[in-house]
């Protein structure tokens, strides 16, 4: 999750046993994505475009700000993130900050986990219908956890979009894809899915994701958003709901969200509630404010 904070929260309570799991794949996500199941690599816009798939960055054409403060209650985690991106030059980029510090117990004794990540995405239309894009970031990770090692350097991601129509984005990437220190806060990971919009409110999606260091697990899901429009045309009013899957943790979510689109600023809320492999609790919000909002690149 990524945003510039500007009176932004979310918060994670009760996190059961699947935050033993939690890493930058999963760290780092905001209340859109997390609403409809982290399926989002086929339509990642702004701070989304960062944490999924840059490849996304050029799907609008806006400047925004984007800010969030998260906290879990099973290891006392605060998530704090900042972007700005902007998308209405020819090459769309966002700047962010992200940082993770929690404070697990382990034999009753509580150690202390902070990660620093900071960088740059960067995406680029190569022909009308395909976009391509690069994440460049450098991280520090320290720990005081027995069997943690601290770990800084770069890493980099790369993604893809294709807009198959003007109603069905393909997105593919690849996160952590090379890296100058391996750190297990940080392993290579590829994932793909589609985003489609059958009506003009209603836009549905599925992703999946594999780890390609350590355990070799798969995470996958899908959501719906229906948007609905108030006030003329002038806000909107987006509800979000999904479902997430991770074999390696033997869990189950459920998530749903809701939020508020104004012409100068936006709110996300999202929750989502682990149904089986453990009792997982979260609750995310997220601000926007827009600078200059132009159409859309049409699909040729």
């Amino acid at each position: 999750m990524r945003s510039l904070v500007l009176g932004v929260f979310s918060v994670a309570a009760l996190a059961g046993s699947a935050t033993a799991g939690a890493d930058s794949l999963n760290d780092l996500l905001g209340p859109r994505e997390v609403a409809v199941g982290e399926a989002l690599r086929g339509s990642a816009t702004g701070a989304a475009g960062a944490d999924l798939n840059p490849g996304g960055l050029g799907l609008n054409r806006e400047l925004v700000f984007e800010g969030g403060y998260g906290y879990r209650a099973t290891d006392s985690a605060s998530l704090v993130g900042v972007s700005a991106c902007d998308s209405t030059n020819a090459m769309p980029g966002c700047f962010f900050y992200d940082y993770a510090g929690s404070n697990p117990e382990l034999d009753g004794m509580t150690s202390h986990r902070a990660t620093h990540l900071g960088g740059l995405a960067l995406s680029r239309m190569v022909v009308p219908r395909l976009l391509i894009g690069a994440t460049t970031k450098y991280f520090h990770f320290t720990s005081s956890m027995p069997g943690d090692a601290n770990a800084s350097g770069t890493t980099f991601d790369i993604g893809a979009t294709l807009r198959v129509t003007d109603i069905l984005n393909v997105g593919v990437s690849a996160q952590n894809l090379w890296s100058s220190t391996d750190s297990p806060q940080f392993p290579r990971a590829v994932g793909g899915g589609f985003y489609a919009r059958p009506i003009a409110p209603l836009a549905v999606s599925f992703d999946a994701r594999w780890r390609l260091d350590g355990d070799r697990t798969a995470r996958y899901g899908g959501g719906a958003e229906l948007f609905l429009s108030g006030g003329g045309g002038q806000v909107g009013f987006p509800l979000r709901a999904g479902v997430l899957h991770d074999n390696g943790l033997g869990a189950t979510y459920l998530s749903a969200g809701l939020g508020y689109a104004a012409v100068n600023w936006g709110l996300d809320l999202a929750g989502r509630r682990e149904v089986k492999g453990g009792d997982e609790n979260m609750f995310i919000a997220s601000m926007r404010f827009f600078g200059p909002r132009l159409a859309a690149p049409a699909v040729e």
